[in-house]
């Protein structure tokens, strides 16, 4: 792994926006704080902003807001825009799309674009069995179908999740995430037959980081068997690294101990890639790290480079075991989307975008591990590829959660104009996806406002 970013990967082409950082106004500037009294006049209270800049555009790793303010972007929309905002591989397949049509639905006259996308998620997710896609709108929904598929496939109704997991906000998808608010609080009753089982957290693991996936599994396979019953269990459903949990990366071994068994109790092994998928990670996707292959995976926000495009894929036998009709919805697979899905991947293929995850992993790790060795409130530094985080404390001896520096430190970067997100279960985790495409310049500049928010807040 190298410190620096490769100089043939720092050419990816951007649209119409410099790439650097620059501040007209204070953050927010007077034009956001009109459009955010808008907002609240209306749009519902319960629909949360983080950083209310108003961004009317955007490209590679820079967001431009109405004020005129240019923030180098930490987050990518939730590692959605992988391959940056405005890809021009995306904005050229979009336009020919939309000036063709825009929609007729899949189930009623199909096109050859869903098919195509169909057809790259065989090729891409892990392993060379034959597969089988169906597409959806978000993530959430793609857990839903997922679920589904493995239910009717089985025969069983149980599903197994785990401590920290994060798989929407529908209702069977907030039963599955572990965090109650803001996610679930008020909002049940949940769907039923969904049990939670503990994750291999190293870094919290009572019996240490070294014994952590052997005990974490066999935490999980007693729970299975003393609550649920292997013989009633359809699926296990598992983010190879948590993603709003804390971006919690489990214990070397652990999901592939987990794969293994599902397999020898004929469970289907779902693995949650919605996040992670598509490069992030330094692999195609993070099951790829460990040999992984799971019977069916759900991916979404990377997918198509900011469109809203999701999708689950898996074993032939287990995606055709569902009666026809039995897996669809009128916008799911949408041609727009799906052209962009196909402008993404090329973009991912053409400039090797899971080797430029790698490098940025070699230029972020260094920097955060010497902010740690200034900063005692940095108590773990964990991810993969461009999918890396940081957990604060109010002291490593105790490993007490400190989500009000976390807040506090949030709020400097973005006063300095750089996006940045926490997560976390308990609220004090910083967690950085840059676009795969923002040049080491922006990068480091963003490194360098983190680093001087610490000091003035640490």
């Amino acid at each position: 792994m190298t410190d620096t970013l490769a100089p043939a990967l720092s050419a990816v082409p951007s649209i119409g926006v410099e790439q650097r950082r620059v501040l007209r106004t204070a953050i927010p500037g007077p034009r956001s704080e009109a459009l955010q009294a808008r907002k609240r006049a209306a749009v519902s209270a319960g629909v949360s902003t983080g950083l209310p800049v108003y961004i009317e555009k955007a490209a590679g790793g820079v967001l431009v807001d109405v004020d005129g303010n240019q923030l180098i972007d930490f987050g990518a929309g939730i590692a959605v825009t992988s391959v940056g905002n405005s890809a021009p591989q995306v904005v050229e397949a979009v336009q020919r799309q939309v000036a063709d049509f825009t929609h007729t639905c899949f189930m009623v006259t199909p096109y050859e674009e869903y098919v195509q996308v169909c057809e790259e998620l065989a090729e891409l997710t892990p392993g060379t069995h034959e597969k089988r896609s169906a597409l959806f709108n978000s993530g959430a929904e793609a857990v839903e179908n997922a679920i589904k598929v493995a239910r009717h496939a089985t025969g069983r109704d149980a599903v197994v999740a785990f401590d920290h997991a994060y798989h929407g906000r529908t209702n069977l998808t907030m039963a599955l995430t572990a965090k109650n608010m803001p996610y679930k609080d008020g909002f049940g009753p949940f769907a039923g037959e969904v049990y939670r089982a503990p994750m291999a957290y190293p870094y919290r693991w009572a019996g240490g980081a070294d014994a952590c996936a052997d005990e974490a599994f066999a935490a999980f396979t007693a729970m299975v068997h003393a609550q649920v019953g292997e013989e009633r269990t359809a699926a296990v459903i598992l983010e190879p690294i948590q993603g709003e949990g804390g971006f919690v990366v489990p214990a070397p071994g652990f999901v592939a101990k987990v794969a293994d068994w599902c397999r020898e109790h004929g469970i289907v092994f779902i693995a949650d890639e919605i996040q992670t998928g598509f490069c992030r990670t330094g692999d195609w996707f993070a099951s790829d790290h460990e040999g992984v292959v799971p019977d069916l995976v759900t991916t979404a926000k990377g997918i198509a480079g900011g469109l809203p495009l999701a999708a689950v894929t898996g074993r032939a036998e287990l995606m055709d075991s569902v009666h026809a009709g039995g897996l669809g919805g009128t916008y799911g697979g949408n041609p727009v989307a799906c052209a962009a899905a196909l402008g993404s991947i090329a973009t991912m293929k053409e400039h090797d975008l899971a080797g430029r995850a790698r490098a940025i992993e070699g230029l972020f790790r260094p920097r955060l591990e010497a902010l740690a060795d200034k900063h005692e409130q940095i108590g773990d530094i964990r991810g993969r590829g461009a999918m890396l985080a940081i957990e604060l404390v109010t002291d490593r001896a105790s490993k007490t959660p400190d989500a009000k520096l976390t807040a506090a430190i949030n709020a400097a970067c973005h006063r300095e104009g750089l996006v940045t997100l926490t997560c976390g279960t308990f609220g004090n985790v910083f967690r950085f996806l840059p676009p795969l495409v923002a040049d080491e310049a922006l990068l480091t500049e963003g490194l360098d406002i983190l680093e001087a928010a610490f000091a003035a807040h640490a």
